[in-house]
């Protein structure tokens, strides 16, 4: 019989430790390509940029070249849609084409992209040495202009695009460097003379346009800057401060010399940008995720991908083993006395609909007069069952008398009633009077004081955000929750309250 219970601990030991080995790596698969998090009410900022473009057509046939944003920002795409009614539309890997017929009126193009989950793509995307940078072309006095700026540059601090950038954006303006600057001094203008003096100097540099991604805003132009390739790759420099590194709320539209709207058939072309925020869950977000990663058919058999009420029937379906867990440990390791195996755990549920205080004290008022009653019963010398039944009529009696002074009384106790189990609290009130009558007082109250202490565990267990959100969002951890329950099942040894009853032997056998 030992050799037998051995051999059944060492098969559920190893269960065990497959079941948290598959359970951990489950969950860190669902962290890294579906999004999951240990936290609660995780959400996923949602960043809508919508390129508002218009102009006036000249009678000839119409095309458009938009910018996309490019796949290196960094950026996941959600959702890419153009509202351009009677043209045709051909999206390409950095550009949409749109095309159409002769038009006569005022022309309106929207171009909206959704995006979400900024990745860091700086070093991890590979790129080609770019030639040497063209030498732009300077008058003597612009070029004496550079030669100067150049030499200024050397005394700056950090790598030699930081030097020439901080030079740029001294405060007040170094005068050399406003003389370099052709008027108007736009941003762009800046970065191309900054653009300039690094070709001078032999490092290749481009215009980044782009757009900051900040809530409401709304703009005819986008944000600049620059990159340089430094140690073989391009850096990303922003103009006004040096600082390398591209922004987490930066998106790329445009490298270098491409424009960011070509219109041909149209004139007076205005184009106008503005960018909305907004929240979306991570459970929502999942099944974009898994879609990037190609896991979207392990998805769609998951239970996240069932309707939002059912998911929200099975977030209590997945706490169950946990506050089975609880009463297990409670019975079989420390040794508690309850009414039942699993009343507790129905306790602590109903506890969590009624809410503690008032579900406790509706709890008390029907099972104290639940038992009263059931005193009376047994003087009646009635059959089991119909005794149980008529307990359990009385038991909905006192219900209807509660919900109907809670009402008038305005009583949130008393309505509390309604979300206890009818069957359930006849079983405990039929338990505990056979308790007390073979038993004693004592022993039932004990049943009963230990149940209600039982239930009180497993309520703080499971009314827990953070639980509830775990055992859900990684409901393969109750694998391992089955294989201890079954693991405590083979437990032999003595409970915690069996080793301060035996207490006096031990000390007597030392003596």
């Amino acid at each position: 019989m030992l050799n037998k219970l051995k051999s059944v601990r060492a098969f559920l030991t190893i269960g065990l430790i497959l079941s948290i080995v598959f359970s951990i790596y489950s969950a860190y698969y669902k962290i890294k390509y579906w999004g999951f998090n240990f936290a609660p009410r995780k959400v996923t900022d949602v960043w809508t940029i919508e390129e508002h473009i218009s102009f006036v057509p000249t009678g000839d046939n119409i095309r458009l070249s938009i910018a996309r944003p490019l796949s290196v920002a960094g950026f996941k795409i959600l959702d890419e849609n153009i509202i351009a009614p009677g043209y045709k539309i051909e999206k390409k890997d950095q550009r949409i084409e749109i095309s159409s017929n002769p038009k006569k009126s005022l022309q309106d193009i929207y171009y909206r992209i959704l995006l979400y989950d900024n990745v860091d793509s700086r070093g991890k995307i590979e790129a080609q040495k770019p030639s040497s940078p063209k030498l732009p072309v300077m008058d003597e006095k612009t070029e004496a202009l550079a030669q100067q700026i150049i030499e200024m540059a050397t005394q700056e601090k950090g790598d030699i695009v930081q030097q020439v950038v901080s030079l740029f954006g001294q405060n007040p303006p170094n005068g050399v460097v406003l003389s370099f600057i052709p008027e108007p001094r736009t941003d762009k203008a800046v970065v191309q003379a900054i653009i300039d003096i690094l070709a001078l100097k032999g490092v290749p540099a481009r215009l980044v346009r782009g757009i900051r991604l900040e809530k409401g805003k709304k703009t005819l132009n986008l944000d600049v800057m620059f990159e340089a390739y430094l140690d073989g790759m391009w850096k990303i420099y922003n103009p006004q401060t040096g600082k390398k590194g591209l922004p987490s709320n930066f998106i790329v539209f445009q490298r270098g010399g491409n424009s960011l709207v070509d219109v041909e058939g149209g004139t007076d072309s205005i184009t106008k940008f503005s960018v909305m925020k907004s929240i979306r869950s991570s459970f929502r977000m999942a099944g974009h995720r898994a879609e990037i990663s190609q896991s979207r058919n392990l998805f769609d058999y998951s239970i996240y991908s069932l309707p939002l009420h059912e998911q929200n029937t099975l977030k209590w379906l997945m706490i169950f083993p946990l506050a089975i867990l609880v009463v297990v440990l409670m019975r079989n390791v420390v040794g508690l006395q309850t009414m039942g195996t699993f009343t507790p755990m129905l306790i602590a549920m109903s506890l969590v609909e009624t809410g503690f205080c008032a579900g406790l004290i509706c709890f008390s008022v029907i099972l104290a007069s639940g038992l009263l009653i059931r005193a009376g019963l047994s003087k009646l010398n009635l059959l089991l069952v119909p005794r149980i039944s008529a307990v359990v009529i009385f038991v909905i009696l006192i219900i209807q008398i509660l919900s109907v002074v809670g009402y008038h009384w305005k009583s949130n106790i008393a309505l509390s009633a309604l979300a206890f189990p009818i069957i359930i609290m006849a079983w405990v009130i039929e338990r505990a009077s056979i308790t007390w009558e073979e038993d004693g007082a004592v022993n039932a109250t004990k049943e009963i004081i230990y149940s209600v202490l039982v239930a009180i565990i497993t309520y703080f267990v499971i009314v827990n955000e953070y639980i509830r959100h775990i055992m859900f969002a990684f409901n393969e951890f109750n694998l391992v929750i089955l294989f201890i329950v079954m693991l405590l099942g083979t437990y032999t040894g003595y409970r915690l309250t069996e080793l301060k009853r035996f207490a006096p032997l031990v000390n007597k056998g030392k003596k």
